[in-house]
């Protein structure tokens, strides 16, 4: 009971300082996301200013979605968007499914641990840019939000739907103020009425009632596009979102069947929206057209504007994916939830069977027992409905067992949808969305899950293609790069490759060590132009060319690779670094063909680690219309010393001068004396790598002479 207590009065303090937020720092509305325990996912556990259900598709997001929300935790700092253009321009995924004008910050909520986010929203009224005190607003507010969650229960566990906090402002508590203004508005000839921040009609006058063609009894309580026929489109709950969201006044016409044209003007608040309806002046508006909606009345179920949105959202997150895996993810984190499924199985169509690539809310066992199942079972409605290509709904138990008696057994779920995956004709899997009790699938969610689910297909289809081809790049890679670098005793090695994490993974950095005596090696490393498996393709002709020639002067090695680059007449160019060792002179000869300079640190008379400067040749595969000459630069190599070889993707980021990033590299071999090879390789990646996507491959060498 005390857990409870102390929960009930954790969320009490949250609602108390998320309300206290929106008032100082003048938001229209603001909303704390919570990291979830037991998955990447931060879920949305208050919102004030806003009605929850206006912000569904964002309930819950993944921590590594392209969005502000998931920047502002992963990058630990304040994101803030000004304008409608710089979300588009940003995050063209969040963009899609927010076609608003407001501007928004997101700030990490940081106590003991971290928490989550804290997200606040303006009008469009506001500066695109931030002042340095409503910065420190932002920020202070975060501090606050973060304390009383410290100061809360020790586990906090968000809601399955966010809680809607209300927006607590001084005002006059006379009660005949109120009654004042409800006489006010019934001796209006205009229909005025009152909507919540849900949407929900609070109060209206006489001259609305009729105007709507409803009692007032009919409509008080209700959503006018769900209680008055006519207005039973989209388009009029769109603009109800418009004003919520942008805080700004919203003005359209509407036809009244048959043939009366009325004007709505929305004037919205903190606490709701104001609305005034009154007969267009013009019997002809086309002659003039304003907005207008001319929707006839429906007894259908719509879907509504706010899953219209959701399926916006979700078609441009699917439209993201890159792999299977970011598929399953996408399906997961965001479809799942947005339906209230508990339940997940993502299969492909493959060689007959039916591979299952992901899953979400099964038993392994249950998974084990459903993983490769022929399609023409008939243990599951799968196989059926993906050579038909018409999804199936079961909303409980004895329906699925009507048909498929030994279904609903397999798994202990109690209600499911089965979907099928197709692509122009061509059967790509099925999607299985499953519940842990019975579920009726309404028109609505049936017609939606249908668009969703050629999305679904579209993106697998990319998706096992992309993995297809990033899988044989991979393995062509691989056998390209070393297996295993030459011991020799006077020389110790380490050696890390890293693939871009973009395209397709792959590209032509390369290293090898090649020993040539007991005392001589040949340290090699570069970087083939462009990702691709041309690329890592040409990157194994170099290591053939550089092998063959190793032993001669270092200038000579590098022309006559270049030579060999010329005869292949490859449009791609290439850096290169090749390093003579001699160990009984304890000196290095190198030459280059325009690449980034090796690192040398030395012990005495202190630790030291300075760029060794090496007059470059041209890059391989350059024709100069003459033979290619590469210099060669001498250097002694002292006991004790560390030669650091890299490609440009380790020192080469956005926004930072190349000179300081060696610079930077250079003192972190200088400061990591102590360590062994293999842990300062990875601690110069871990050092070196941005936590957003880098852009390039990184291959580093390092060798050690004692």
């Amino acid at each position: 009971m005390e857990n409870g207590d102390s929960g009930l009065r954790g969320e009490a303090s949250l609602d108390e300082a998320l309300s206290a937020v929106v008032r100082r720092a003048g938001a229209s509305a603001a909303g704390v996301y919570l990291l979830s325990a037991t998955e990447p996912v931060l879920r949305l556990a208050a919102v004030c200013g806003m009605p929850a259900r206006a912000v569904t598709p964002w309930w819950r997001v993944a921590v590594s979605a392209a969005g502000p929300l998931s920047e502002a935790v992963r990058e630990d700092r304040l994101v803030w968007v000004g304008r409608q253009e710089d979300l588009a321009r940003l995050y063209p995924n969040a963009a899609a499914g927010l076609p608003y004008r407001f501007a928004m910050a997101f700030a990490p909520l940081h106590g003991v641990r971290r928490w989550g986010a804290l997200a606040l929203l303006w009008s469009a009224s506001h500066p695109p840019s931030l002042t340095v005190r409503e910065r420190g607003h932002i920020l202070s507010s975060a501090q606050r939000i973060a304390q009383v969650l410290d100061e809360g229960p020790a586990v906090w566990s968000p809601p399955e739907q966010p809680r809607a906090v209300a927006l607590h402002r001084p005002v006059s508590d006379a009660a005949q103020t109120g009654l004042a203004a409800a006489d006010l508005l019934q001796r209006l000839p205009l229909g005025a009425l009152s909507l919540d921040l849900e949407g929900r009609v609070t109060h209206l006058n006489a001259a609305a009632a009729q105007l709507l063609g409803r009692s007032a009894e009919r409509l008080l309580g209700t959503l006018p596009w769900q209680s008055v026929p006519w207005l039973d489109h989209p388009a009029h709950e769109e603009h109800y979102r418009t004003a919520v969201f942008t805080r700004e006044p919203v003005a359209y016409t509407a036809l009244r069947p048959p043939d009366v044209w009325l004007d709505f003007q929305l004037y919205p608040s903190d606490t709701g929206i104001s609305a005034l309806i009154y007969p267009h002046q013009s019997r002809h508006p086309a002659s003039a057209p304003p907005p207008t909606i001319t929707a006839p009345p429906s007894t259908a179920e719509g879907a509504g504007t706010g899953r219209i949105h959701q399926l916006i959202h979700l078609a441009a997150a699917l439209s993201q994916t890159v792999t299977v895996a970011d598929v399953v993810r996408v399906v997961a984190d965001q479809i799942v939830p947005a339906f209230g499924a508990q339940g997940l199985v993502l299969s492909v169509a493959d060689a007959g069977r039916l591979k299952i690539t992901g899953h979400r809310g099964y038993d392994p066992r249950a998974v084990a027992r459903l993983d490769g199942l022929s399609l023409d079972t008939g243990v599951t409605p799968a196989g059926h409905i993906l050579r038909s290509g018409v999804p199936a709904f079961f909303a409980d138990p004895d329906e699925m067992a009507h048909a498929y008696p030994q279904a609903p057994a397999l798994s202990g779920k109690r209600a499911w949808a089965f979907l099928p995956l197709v692509v122009s004709d061509r059967r790509v899997g099925c999607c299985v969305l499953s519940y842990d009790e019975p579920h009726s699938f309404s028109a609505s969610d049936r017609a939606v899950l249908v668009s969703l689910s050629g999305l679904i297909a579209q993106a697998m289809d990319r998706a096992r293609l992309y993995d297809a081809k990033h899988h044989l790049a991979r393995g062509l890679q691989q056998t390209l790069l070393p297996v295993a670098l030459p011991t020799m005793p006077r020389l110790a090695v380490a050696a890390r490759y890293r693939p871009a994490t973009h395209g397709l993974d792959v590209g032509g950095d390369f290293y090898d060590l090649i020993r040539l005596s007991d005392n001589t090696a040949a340290a090699v490393i570069g970087d083939v132009q462009g990702h691709s498996i041309t690329a890592a393709a040409l990157m194994g002709q170099v290591r053939t060319a550089v092998h063959a020639t190793a032993g001669a002067q270092p200038g000579e090695v590098l022309a006559r690779t270049n030579r060999v680059l010329l005869d292949l007449e490859t449009e791609l160019f290439v850096s290169c670094l090749y390093i003579h060792i001699d160990l009984s002179e304890r000196r290095l000869h190198l030459a280059s063909a325009g690449h980034p300079p090796p690192l040398l640190r030395t012990l005495t008379p202190r630790p030291d680690t300075r760029a060794l400067e090496v007059d470059p040749g041209p890059l391989l595969g350059i024709d100069i219309g003459s033979e290619a000459h590469y210099p060669v630069t001498r250097a002694p190599l002292p006991p004790g010393s560390l030669l650091a070889l890299y490609t440009d993707g380790l020192v080469e980021t956005p926004e930072t001068d190349i000179t300081h990033s060696i610079a930077a590299l250079a003192h972190h071999l200088t400061t990591h004396t102590d360590q062994p090879l293999d842990e300062l390789a990875d601690s110069i990646l871990h050092h070196a790598l941005p936590p957003h996507p880098h852009t390039d491959d990184i291959a580093l060498l390092l060798l050690h002479a004692p």
